[in-house]
């Protein structure tokens, strides 16, 4: 079933490879850009405020340090987004609607799944909004309590941006992305590198208990739920006529957008860590939980920035602030709206999807700033949570990607299985190590029954997406 936004028929954006007469180097860039979108869109939940707030104090607080962290992540990532875009070119259907299949329409599992698909998706929407926040209050002197109403309005936004065809959202999408990555160069080729120290930050990385809660905020950052829940929406609906050339040329246009697009993400988030080190190390001491001293907010950053690199790349940051908050909302958006549709089984209002979300995060936000507690911060931990709940979407796209009598002659090689399992077991395990870092000073009773509830929570995820009811998703058509 397609969403409930508007798009122009794939047939007319992208043209069978027949109906190009040349084929060139020329031809395939252009097939590639006409394709264009998916990755694009999903790349800017790798590039949200979160991932400036995580950046920004991992540069300040380790320098060079945590880059190795940042790359990882980024990797992690790319790989993730690729079986997730590839499930939906596959199999016709995305992630959401699959784990509901799996489940057998047993509402207590789908509304388990559901309620913890929906709270991941507001942790990424509060990182979301407080960067709009933020951003209006360094461009534009607006106080944070009134930037936090007036940050709502990006409602208005989104629907100026959908209420066309849906190929003008990821034109924008393309403008976003352009607009941070040439800030970001900007920003670095002012501050400059130190090639040495950086090389030297893979040799000896910053790793233990003063740094786990920053290297799992940068996971949490990176590899995000609800942006593996949308990447397999947004590549089903280039579905055409869902033949296996079809879906074959699909997948290799999907490959070709995803690595350029990842990496452009990539590079923006070492971009963000290298300026802050730059910036502030070593001036900023680090205190438990990673929080720098002079560097608790993402205006104070601004504000140190101005008189070492000038007003103009402090503009610059803030600009490239406000283009990530207002991009990574539509994003995450689109991402609720898919989770709603494929969970439950139910078309959403987009306007209401925005509003409703809007307001649940516009509350806390507004309660926060009255109570003085620090938007950077927020932003960090919102980012930890995102990673304890990443295993949700990440263990059934694994699971599913692997099944041949669901993906056909698309299923992962061995190599790709092994890969993803690799990447979901470190993910896993530094979250592991963090719950424990965390909960450990409370006594081993409490740690016993943390870490078991922790562990529960995967082995009931394995359990879901393998029992033998799953089989009810198996059958798949192809031509």
């Amino acid at each position: 079933m397609q969403l409930p936004w508007k798009r122009a028929p794939s047939n007319r954006v992208l043209k069978p490879p027949e109906q190009l007469k040349v084929k060139s180097r020329l031809t395939s860039v252009r097939e590639v850009f006409l394709f264009a979108g998916p990755a694009l869109i999903v790349s800017m939940a790798y590039m949200d405020p979160g991932n400036y707030g995580t950046d920004i104090q991992a540069g300040a607080s380790f320098n060079y340090g945590l880059l190795w962290t940042v790359w990882m992540a980024n990797l992690m990532a790319m790989l993730l987004q690729y079986l997730s875009g590839k499930l939906g070119i596959a199999t016709g259907r995305d992630l959401a609607q699959l784990v509901r299949e799996s489940l057998h329409n047993s509402r207590f599992d789908i509304y388990l799944n559901w309620v913890g698909a929906e709270v991941a998706a507001a942790a990424t929407d509060l990182a979301e909004y407080l960067g709009t926040v933020i951003a209006l209050n360094i461009l534009f002197k607006v106080p944070l309590l009134y930037a936090s109403i007036f940050g709502a309005a990006d409602v208005l936004i989104l629907l100026v941006l959908t209420s066309g065809r849906f190929r003008t959202v990821e034109y924008f999408f393309m403008l976003f992305v352009s607009i941070i990555a040439l800030g970001f160069l900007y920003e670095v080729a002012v501050v400059g590198l130190n090639m040495p120290q950086i090389a030297q930050s893979f040799v000896s990385p910053a790793f233990g208990n003063s740094s786990i809660v920053l290297i799992v905020g940068i996971i949490g950052a990176t590899v995000m739920p609800h942006a593996l829940y949308v990447h397999s929406t947004l590549t089903r609906d280039k579905l055409v006529k869902r033949t296996n050339d079809e879906k074959r040329r699909l997948l290799r246009l999907h490959t070709r957008e995803s690595i350029a697009a990842f990496m452009i993400a990539g590079a923006v988030n070492a971009a963000i860590l290298i300026v802050s080190a730059v910036a502030f190390y070593p001036k900023c001491a680090v205190q438990p939980p990673m929080i720098p001293v002079c560097v608790s907010t993402v205006n104070q950053a601004y504000q140190i920035m101005i008189p070492i690199y000038g007003s103009i790349a402090a503009i610059m940051f803030a600009v490239t602030l406000l283009c990530s908050g207002l991009a990574s909302s539509t994003t995450g958006t689109l991402a609720g709206i898919a989770i709603m549709d494929g969970l439950l089984g139910t078309k959403v209002n987009r306007t209401a999807r925005r509003v409703i979300t809007r307001i649940v995060n516009v509350f806390p936000t507004t309660i926060a700033v009255l109570l003085g507690l620090d938007p950077l911060s927020l932003l960090v931990y919102s980012q930890v949570l995102l990673s304890l709940m990443i295993a949700l979407p990440m263990i059934p796209l694994l699971v599913y990607t692997a099944k041949k009598d669901l993906m056909g002659q698309f299923v992962n090689n061995r190599l790709t299985t092994y890969l993803g399992v690799v990447c979901g077991a470190t993910i896993i395990g530094l979250n592991t190590y963090l719950v424990y870092y965390l909960v450990a000073p409370f006594g081993v009773y409490m740690l016993a029954i943390v870490l078991g509830v922790y562990s529960s929570y995967h082995l009931y995820l394995v359990r879901a997406t393998l029992w033998p009811k799953a089989s009810s998703i198996t059958s798949i058509k192809t031509l």
